[in-house]
């Protein structure tokens, strides 16, 4: 089983960002008290309550005080088994890592950083209006070397827009730090404009112009060229890790298995026909575990979702879709697939081995176009 928990604070608002969160810090006790009752109310959630993920996500997880993180991770282990060498992951800001924060996310036993990194080029930093600058992204991974974790893993953003001469001088640059770093895991990802965003309103009054197209696929192409070069396997479209780094509570998503989400805005799946969402509202959140009532939402899949879903997460990674899976969803959804199957080999940006298909190299370019192709409608 995989537990999720979401942590909804930010210092501020970055500019691309559509997670739900507040800036608001001054109900972060509230919160955790609401967090640790929800674990309460639902540790039977799932029958098996033995952990072998647990994610600290986000909002920004490394704003948590030290006693709220005690008291979340005692009312898990109250109520949970969490499993030998499980991987415990928390999101943080590079401003957060200082050692003494590095001392205390280790004594929690928290085993796995995911740093936001996003660029370690000023002007793009500020441009996404993050709270750290260059020096302090450069800094944080060394500190949390230091202080012993070696499971790391950074995130970079990609098609920031530039007026450089060499449009892609800067993403190069980037790479090149971040694989100075020695982390074994890097996530990378696209700037999309979401609607509801600093940026989706920039974009709809004219402020800032939509991401071109030929330039974020010469950036991911530069990605994928260079991490592979320096050892990294893409096993997923947006991330990359050495051997034996891959995040195991990712790959729990991209695979089907069912989880627990707790926090405002927090998705659980039962791994069948049954998923959860709680309300994405942090008084709300906390006003019903008050009253020891759940804020959630139930969601029942039909074949046409769960086939779609699995078609769009399975793809997007290194083991690719299995058709006998798709088969035993739905006849329907295979039939649907099989006849759009053909004309994507065609294209070059599907191939099939077997019962498998996976994207081609080409096809990862168009990963979203090509699941949207062999969707069943």
């Amino acid at each position: 089983m995989h537990l999720y928990l979401h942590i909804p604070f930010c210092r501020q608002a970055c500019y691309y960002c559509d997670f739900h969160f507040s800036t608001a810090l001054s109900g972060r006790s509230d919160m955790t008290a609401a967090i640790c009752r929800e674990i309460e109310l639902r540790s039977n959630f799932l029958p098996d309550n033995r952990l072998e993920t647990i994610y600290f996500g986000g909002g920004t997880p490394s704003l948590l005080e030290d006693a709220d993180l005690g008291k979340i991770f005692e009312t898990v282990h109250r109520y949970f088994v969490v499993a030998p060498g499980a991987e415990i992951t928390l999101e943080a800001n590079p401003d957060d890592l200082t050692p003494e924060k590095l001392t205390q996310l280790r004594r929690h036993g928290i085993n796995r950083l995911s740093i936001g990194l996003q660029s370690f080029h000023e002007p793009h930093l500020n441009y996404l209006h993050r709270v750290h600058t260059a020096a302090e992204a450069s800094r944080c991974v060394g500190l949390a070397q230091d202080a012993g974790f070696s499971n790391l893993t950074i995130d970079l953003i990609y098609a920031i827009p530039s007026d450089e001469a060499d449009p892609h001088r800067i993403w190069r640059s980037d790479l090149e730090k971040a694989a100075d770093l020695g982390v074994p895991h890097i996530s990378a990802y696209c700037l999309t404009i979401e609607p509801k965003t600093v940026f989706g309103k920039w974009l709809s009054s004219k402020r800032i112009a939509p991401i071109d197209d030929e330039f974020a696929a010469g950036q991911f192409q530069i990605l994928v060229d260079f991490l592979r070069q320096k050892g990294y396997e893409q096993y997923e479209i947006s991330n990359f890790a050495q051997p034996g780094h891959y995040s195991r509570h990712n790959s729990s998503y991209w695979k089907q298995r069912p989880y627990l989400g707790i926090g405002p805005s927090a998705h659980s799946y039962d791994g069948s026909r049954t998923r959860l969402h709680a309300v994405s509202n942090n008084q709300q959140y906390i006003k019903a575990l008050q009253a020891n009532t759940l804020p959630l939402e139930t969601e029942y899949l039909s074949d046409q979702d769960l086939v779609n879903e699995y078609l769009l997460t399975s793809l997007r990674t290194q083991w690719g879709s299995d058709l006998d899976r798709v088969s035993a969803l739905s006849a329907s959804g295979r039939a649907e697939v099989d006849r759009e199957l053909p004309g994507l080999e065609s294209s070059g940006w599907v191939r099939r081995e077997g019962s498998f298909i996976y994207l081609t190299e080409a096809g990862k370019l168009m990963a979203d176009r090509v699941a949207e192709i062999l969707f069943w409608v």
